[in-house]
């Protein structure tokens, strides 16, 4: 066998340089019967193996080997032979070779027995099927690499996608992440696929059967879709949402994101999602935008109110007016504590509520063991005991970020009142952010020095 390029070399010698065979053969090192086939044929034949290879030493027990790769397959699946055991078997029967040429037989013989994986062609109706999935990316969030969780949904008429980040794939995020989807789309769809996930599924059942979240069942029920739960293991059934999860990471997240926060990475997202509409997907006619046009009049109208996607919890207020949640502490307005409270966590914050009221609201921290200290709920026990200020964990974050004017003040009610009635006099000033914003705060201090009414009354 040569390769093109000799083969070539011969043909021009013949027939452009008019070369003999003889000459030919001596200047390119190749015997006449090579030239003469060269010289029939241009493209050669194909190479093909016409007989087997021979296999002097495992050749009279490949009948052996079949059989027991037959009885294997009438076999349980967890007790059907390995090629170790076959290899043992047939040694006993005066086997000499090697066990790699067992298995390399064995691995021959299953290749040509495997059916390649076929699918069907599928075509859905307009409103009728959505797919749901998570994924992962990564995002320079706030100067710092993290991973997130990409949630993604897919109608499948229009093919329009959703996708949004968030820092787990908890329960609130998973049906945080429906209810903006469904907003997205202006509908929700009759019935959406997903992986048997922990935050919708408990245990899977026989068949198709399902023991479901309860809390899943409820937010169904709010929404009136129906749920689909693919087989274990088979991913291909929602395969249309797990191309979508890697088309919106390739296409949306890179290059890598750089944001300061969560919500403005969304709203990055949801950008690129409507620039996504304009796209024509392979066997569409027209565009994703035209296409849910059509689709979104035949979604399931949105209910009166969206479903409350925060999780409850019973918490204990600590001596530091405090409550626990997942190893972190969030304060609680010192006026307002109770012993027992209630704890609503969302995706993105944290509600305490005392019973109906909520008293306390926090960005969610996702760190373990951190104090989330709101310096305004810490007031009430400064305006008792001045002689803390100081040293009050809360006031000391605060003031390393309050502005410059602040200290100028407090060293003016100082100097006016040792007593502590200055610092006393400087709480009140400071709970003016309990109604006001920071920069109306600040310029009415700035402003009562200018004056020479450096007290809260001024």
């Amino acid at each position: 066998m040569i390769s093109v390029e000799k083969r070539e070399q011969i043909r021009r010698a013949y027939f452009i340089e008019n070369k003999t065979l003889r000459a030919i053969a001596k200047e390119l090192h190749c015997s006449r019967d090579t030239i003469k086939k060269a010289i029939a044929s241009p493209e050669g034949e194909p190479s093909t193996l016409t007989k087997e290879r021979p296999a002097p030493v495992l050749g009279p027990y490949t009948a052996r080997i079949d059989e027991l790769l037959a009885e294997s397959e009438r076999m349980p699946r967890k007790q059907r032979y390995t090629g170790h055991k076959i290899y043992g078997l047939i040694k006993a029967d005066g086997y000499t070779g090697s066990e790699s040429g067992v298995r390399r037989y064995i691995g021959q013989r299953r290749r040509e027995k495997r059916r390649p994986k076929v699918y069907l062609p599928l075509e859905f109706d307009p409103g009728c099927d959505a797919q749901a999935d998570w994924g992962e990316a990564v995002a320079i969030i706030a100067g710092q690499q993290v991973t997130v969780q990409v949630f993604t949904m897919r109608l499948n008429y229009s093919r329009k996608l959703f996708v949004r980040a968030y820092p787990t794939q908890k329960q609130e995020c998973f049906l945080d992440a429906h209810v903006q989807a469904f907003h997205y789309f202006g509908g929700v769809p009759q019935r959406i696929s997903y992986d048997n996930l922990k935050t919708a599924v408990v245990r899977i059942l026989e068949g198709q059967n399902r023991q479901e979240q309860r809390t899943f069942v409820v937010f169904r029920s709010h929404y009136l879709f129906d749920s689909h739960f693919c087989t274990p293991g088979k991913g291909h059934e929602k395969g249309g949402v797990e191309s979508g999860v890697g088309f919106g990471r390739r296409n949306f997240l890179v290059p890598i994101p750089r944001v300061d926060s969560f919500a403005e990475l969304n709203e990055l997202l949801l950008a690129r999602c409507h620039a996504d509409d304009g796209r024509t997907v392979d066997g569409q006619e027209r565009p994703i935008g035209e296409m849910w046009a059509q689709e979104r009049p035949c979604l399931r109208a949105l209910p009166e109110h969206d479903f409350d996607c925060g999780v409850v919890r019973s918490v204990t207020l600590n001596g530091y007016s405090q409550v626990a949640f997942e190893t972190n502490r969030y304060s609680v307005p010192a006026d307002k504590a109770r012993k027992k409270l209630v704890l609503k966590a969302y995706p993105f914050h944290v509600d305490i509520l005392d019973q109906k009221e909520v008293i306390a609201s926090h960005p969610r921290c996702y760190d373990r063991k951190q104090d989330i200290l709101d310096p305004l709920h810490y007031l009430p026990l400064l305006e008792e005991r001045p002689g803390a200020f100081d040293h009050a964990k809360p006031i000391r974050r605060w003031r390393e970020t309050w502005p410059p004017v602040y200290e100028t003040m407090l060293s003016h009610l100082r100097e006016q009142w040792a007593d502590g009635r200055g610092v006393r006099e400087f709480v009140r000033i400071l709970n003016l952010h309990r109604e006001h914003p920071v920069e109306r705060v600040q310029q009415a201090v700035e402003q009562a020095l200018a004056y020479g009414c450096p007290h809260a009354d001024g």
